[in-house]
């Protein structure tokens, strides 16, 4: 069984100056056997990641849209921000990828996708990210759980990690997969395990991301 976390950012996001190899020996010393690197508005270290890790790496990216962030996950080429929702989504489709829509709901997040936006789309949704560590209010994770059940959509988990600490906050226990069509079913089989991070991590996203604006 693998312990995924499926949503982990590095020292590619803005907002983020975690290592890569950091990132693996920390999943290694508190057994995370899998994970997907969501940067923003890139795969590049996603990719660098594939390459050097001893464990699944999923390609993932947040894109943000006008209306929001959708994640796109096994992803070939990287998908620009600022496109519509439905561009978006497009794109992630052109490349056999998966749509997510990370920290659905969460009413503090600015980057969180509309919620009238996600009704709209929901057909087109593969994926809802239903527990994300990093989520202040637990109402937000449970209106996700029941938009999911809901419309049969699967369940996700994430640390949605920007520092060290906060990886394996939250994962899915699943089976071992191969591509994308046999994640969504060992996804199907999954379990969401988790704790909510303490809410200062967000000033070290802030700070990070100030650092590297004004560079």
């Amino acid at each position: 069984m693998l312990k995924a976390d499926l949503h982990i950012h590095t020292e590619y996001s803005i907002d983020c100056n975690t290592p890569l190899e950091k990132i693996i020996n920390r999943c290694q010393e508190i057994g995370i056997n899998c994970i997907a690197i969501s940067d923003h508005g890139t795969i590049d270290g996603a990719l660098k990641m594939q390459t050097i890790a001893p464990f699944p790496v999923i390609v993932a990216e947040e894109i943000l849209t006008p209306n929001g962030e959708i994640t796109g996950m096994f992803l070939k080429q990287g998908i620009p921000n600022g496109l519509s929702p439905e561009q978006t989504i497009s794109r992630i489709r052109a490349q056999g990828g998966l749509v997510c829509i990370p920290h659905p709901f969460d009413t503090f997040r600015r980057s969180a996708l509309d919620s009238n936006i996600i009704e709209e789309i929901v057909e087109q949704i593969d994926i809802i990210e239903v527990f994300n560590a990093r989520t202040l209010l637990s109402k937000s994770s449970t209106k996700a759980l029941a938009f999911a059940q809901k419309y049969g959509i699967l369940e996700s988990a994430g640390s949605d990690a920007h520092t060290l600490g906060e990886i394996g906050n939250a994962y899915v226990e699943m089976p071992e997969f191969n591509g994308a069509e046999d994640f969504l079913q060992s996804l199907a089989k999954g379990k969401v395990f988790g704790h909510r991070t303490n809410p200062l991590v967000h000033f070290n996203s802030l700070a990070q991301r100030l650092k590297n604006y004004f560079r």
